[in-house]
């Protein structure tokens, strides 16, 4: 019943990621938000094929996990995150120096850090900096997404304030216990946790993107600022 549950969040974490990744842009052109929602998209399915395929550490898939799940925790749902919802908070439009910057700084942690990963929690000192360091960062993402929570909120669309605050609390529970809180109960493999993380991640791509979208219609309705960038989002 565990690999069920693991393998259809894992469905579910494509699903949503896929979806409205594409829908980031084809709606909207953001595209520092697509391609973190692609990238995540790519990691699960990347995740689910290498599971069914056995599971193989000496694989290819497994190192290519590891580097996806790095650019993601380092600056992907993180710097990437906040600098996309910018757009709809600010009105800010990132050049393309400052895109650039960004994935490159991506990409380098999915290169130096997918490299440092460990199938154990071992806090030696490399493991240990890492491991704060993608906590850290992920606090301060979850503290600019409470004010984004907010920023909802003050705009009137509460239920999906509402959905961005619990999805961004559950999101940080992950970060802090990804790498310092193994459930006592759960197996060597951690089924248990990551059926949670990829539950809860799929539910950030879906209700961040909704939040977006009201965001974007109340900057419109008050002519307060030129999101939209694309034809009439779906």
């Amino acid at each position: 019943m565990k690999d069920i549950l693991f393998l259809l969040s894992d469905l579910w974490l494509m699903a949503t990621t896929w979806t409205y990744g594409i829908k980031l842009w084809r709606n909207y052109r953001n595209l520092l938000l697509t391609l973190e929602w692609l990238v995540v998209a790519v990691s699960s399915t990347n995740f689910l094929f290498w599971s069914l395929l056995g599971g193989d550490k000496s694989s290819p898939l497994y190192d290519l996990a590891y580097a996806l799940d790095a650019f993601s925790r380092s600056f992907g749902i993180t710097l990437i995150l906040v600098i996309g919802l910018l757009s709809v908070t600010h009105g800010y439009k990132p050049p393309v120096w400052v895109k650039v910057g960004t994935l490159t700084l991506a990409v380098a942690g999915a290169l130096v850090f997918g490299r440092m990963h460990s199938d154990h929690l071992v806090h030696d000192f490399p493991h240990l900096a890492l491991a704060t360091f993608y906590v850290v960062i992920n606090l301060l993402t979850t503290a600019f997404l409470a004010y984004f929570a907010t920023r909802l909120w003050q705009a009137g669309a509460t239920k999906i304030a509402v959905a961005t605050a619990i999805v961004t609390a559950a999101g940080c529970y992950v970060a802090v216990t990804y790498d310092f809180s193994p459930f006592s109960f759960d197996d060597a493999n951690r089924t248990i946790f990551y059926t949670l993380a990829l539950t809860v991640w799929g539910a950030q791509a879906m209700t961040y993107y909704y939040a977006y979208k009201a965001m974007d219609e109340h900057n419109e309705a008050a002519g307060a600022m030129p999101a939209r960038t694309a034809s009439t989002a779906a």
